[in-house]
């Protein structure tokens, strides 16, 4: 049983392989979309047929699709496979972003960001995680997958500036594309091919659970969370750079050099929240203290448009908080959902958010057209009350893990006994038995379980 536990708690060379090619695939996919992200509202005056309600839905189109089709692309990876599915997505990426590249009107833009959304290939990088890694690494896996979008964001946005400066808004849809082609290249050439595709019920939706999770406030609070956050991100980063260059009056060659250890600083001091709140139990006031700064920054930009140290204060708040928030929400999205809604809850977050970009682009075009860039920041703040009364209510979410567990002689004569045996276990709060992939999903205290138990139930005649 020791070495069956050493074993398992390593990655092997085929885990890793997997891992950081998927990783890759991710990060280059974000950079391509987010690079626009501190530039596009200044540049894109370029574009015959430009309206500010017109510019900020170029930014936020790409949500709208990613939202409509990240839930079916990922049920059909799980009929035609999961690498055809991706590589038809990437193309789809990178035909959007040609079709970008050579835009001269807004219009087309628009139609080049739908085209890169509809590419939304996340459920499915996702569902090939699953199939090539053990379950007891799948958390690492994710954890890695993870990083890799939070690093491939925070260079977005300091490279989009300087590649936009030397290279036009056209010159960065054409890297875009070439980052997607990379993608596929990586994963045909790097990535192995799973030996069987199976179902992973902790990663996949299932439609029939769609009410349940809906109905679900604590998961709701969440969704609802990560939508906000992401609107709040594209509105922002609609009048922020304008702010900056028209009101603040640097240069725009000079933004990179702003972001960069703005963005590097909000990644220090992000982590000794993080640590508090998972180490030391605190998620609720951290989560909550880190939306109260993001509605206080909205503040903060509304009343210094003028001065630049009060906006990359502003910037260095938001981003730490934004990582808080990011970092934390698929935390407690895993600790809130019951197993057996788990896949789908991820299905509908993952969705939201992408919606979330969609909005947020759209309302911070509109809100600037109207309004100006202080509108968009008071809206920005009213829009944080509103996410604070929706979520104070949420309560502090216990400390869990998952374990899945192969159970060889599981049937469904004896699966309701397996059930009530491994309930029975101190520390098991919840068990969900699934006869026909011979597996138990097992989620506990960590403190108060003992492991070798837990997993010697896997051997159990």
């Amino acid at each position: 049983m020791t070495q069956k536990q050493n074993s398992s708690n390593s990655m092997t060379s085929l885990e890793k392989r997997s891992i950081t090619g998927l990783a890759s695939i991710f990060a280059f996919r974000m950079l391509g979309l987010f690079m626009i992200l501190p530039v596009f509202s200044l540049a894109a005056g370029q574009y015959s047929g430009s309206t500010p309600l017109l510019i900020g839905l170029a930014i936020g189109a790409y949500g709208l699709t990613q939202a409509l089709f990240q839930i079916p692309f990922g049920m059909l990876s799980d009929r035609i496979g999961r690498k055809r599915v991706i590589t038809a997505g990437l193309l789809l990426f990178a035909a959007g972003s040609v079709v970008a590249a050579i835009a001269d009107s807004i219009q087309m833009v628009i139609l080049g960001r739908l085209l890169q959304g509809s590419g939304a290939i996340s459920a499915a990088v996702m569902a090939l995680t699953a199939d090539l890694t053990r379950d007891e690494q799948r958390t690492k896996a994710m954890a890695g997958i993870g990083i890799s979008i939070g690093l491939s964001f925070s260079i977005a946005l300091a490279s989009g500036a300087a590649l936009e400066h030397w290279i036009g808004l056209s010159g960065i849809f054409w890297a875009t594309a070439a980052f997607a082609l990379i993608g596929i290249a990586i994963l045909h050439l790097w990535v192995p091919s799973p030996i069987r595709r199976i179902s992973h019920r902790d990663m996949e939706p299932v439609p029939q659970q769609f009410t349940k999770v809906l109905r679900n406030p604590e998961i709701m609070r969440m969704v609802f969370s990560i939508m906000i956050l992401h609107l709040l991100l594209t509105t922002s980063f609609f009048a922020l750079p304008i702010n900056l260059f028209e009101q603040a009056g640097l240069p725009r060659d000079q933004h990179a050099m702003a972001y960069l250890p703005v963005l590097l600083l909000a990644f220090i001091a992000m982590v000794p929240f993080i640590i508090i709140a998972e180490k030391y139990r605190k998620m609720r006031p951290v989560f909550i203290g880190s939306v109260v700064v993001i509605g206080l920054v909205q503040v903060v930009w509304a009343l210094f448009a003028n001065s630049i140290t009060g906006i990359l204060i502003g910037l260095w708040l938001f981003f730490t908080a934004f990582n808080i928030l990011e970092a934390s929400l698929p935390s407690l999205m895993s600790k809130l959902s019951p197993l057996e809604n788990k896949g789908t809850a991820l299905g509908i977050y993952s969705t939201a958010q992408f919606l979330g970009a969609f909005i947020g682009g759209t309302a911070g075009g509109f809100l600037y057209g109207e309004f100006g860039a202080t509108g968009v920041f008071i809206a920005g703040a009213f829009i944080t009350v509103i996410w604070l009364i929706f979520i104070i209510p949420m309560r502090q979410p216990r400390h869990l893990s998952t374990r899945i567990l192969e159970l060889i002689n599981l049937s469904k004569d004896n699966a309701d006994d397996m059930a009530r045996q491994l309930n029975g276990i101190k520390g098991v709060v919840e068990t969900m038995i699934v006869t026909n992939e011979q597996v138990a999903y097992v989620k506990f205290v960590p403190e108060e379980i003992n492991i070798d138990e837990l997993d010697a139930f896997s051997y159990s005649p």
